[in-house]
């Protein structure tokens, strides 16, 4: 048991710190899983709740954000223009995943969730995002998220079914189609946080209710501790990627992922 908990500590600091950055928190979590020997249902399920400790914490350091998009829906109720930024725009970035996350999700699940298709999925979202740093966008670019119309929104959410290839990494695919889409890097990986929280929570709920008949109670501590770690770490995470892009851009944490896929590849597979 005492294992178990050592386990749910290393796999909640790689949630926590893996989820809003761009390098794949499901490919690290399969990769460090696999080297745990933390495998099979019961383990994917607990990777699966443990993200909610991540999604808390983005609902806590924006909770103003998230406060207003609701405060606002009920005050202007649907409208059609893009003005400003709602949860329309919010909306139309989760369809097109969540669309294609529901159509796909039993071959998904089947055949993209192993090590060796993380690898390609670390190589081809860091080339993605190598694209959107090269890319030199427009002369004034958006800078706050109010300027977000919903023709980018979709953009980006398009740009994000790529993350549903483990590996991919959803922030890296939703800041890299921000950045094409003519954002700024601070506007996009904000944007990616705001999208992460019905996205992740959607996808995160579809998955429990298929995975609940295979916990019980003694599942119930190490699944919160699991929880705790992933809020805790997920918290300074953000708040220290956002400053970390703006000093040294998207570029770096590409040619992170090439390492990663590497070392693994030369030292796990072969």
């Amino acid at each position: 048991m005492e294992n178990l908990y050592i386990v749910a500590i290393i796999l909640g600091i790689v949630e926590g710190l893996t989820e809003f950055i761009p390098v794949s928190s499901t490919g690290h979590m399969i990769l460090v899983g696999s080297l745990l020997g933390f495998e099979g249902d019961k383990a994917a399920t607990f990777e699966v709740f443990i993200q909610l400790g991540a999604i808390l914490a983005v609902l806590v350091l924006y909770r103003d954000r998230f406060l207003n998009l609701i405060l606002n829906l009920f005050a202007d109720g649907i409208r059609f223009d893009d003005r400003g930024f709602t949860v329309w725009h919010v909306a139309i970035a989760m369809a097109p995943a969540c669309l294609f996350g529901y159509l796909f999700h039993k071959p998904i699940k089947a055949y993209l969730f192993s090590d060796k298709t993380v690898l390609i999925g670390l190589v081809l979202g860091g080339l993605l995002m190598l694209a959107a740093a090269w890319w030199r966008g427009p002369l004034r670019p958006i800078d706050v998220l109010e300027r977000i119309n919903y023709r980018q929104a979709l953009f980006v959410g398009l740009i994000q079914c790529l993350s549903l290839w483990p590996g991919f990494s959803r922030s890296g695919a939703t800041i890299a189609g921000g950045m094409l889409a003519g954002m700024t890097p601070a506007v996009a990986a904000e944007f990616s946080f705001i999208v992460a929280v019905p996205m992740m929570a959607v996808a995160t709920g579809y998955d429990m209710l298929k995975s609940y008949p295979l916990l019980d109670a003694s599942d119930l501590p190490f699944f919160a501790l699991g929880f705790v770690v992933s809020f805790v770490v997920a918290w300074a995470a953000i708040v220290w990627f956002l400053k970390l892009l703006q000093q040294i851009g998207l570029a770096p944490f590409a040619y992170y992922r090439f390492l990663v896929a590497l070392l693994y590849g030369v030292l796990v597979i072969l």
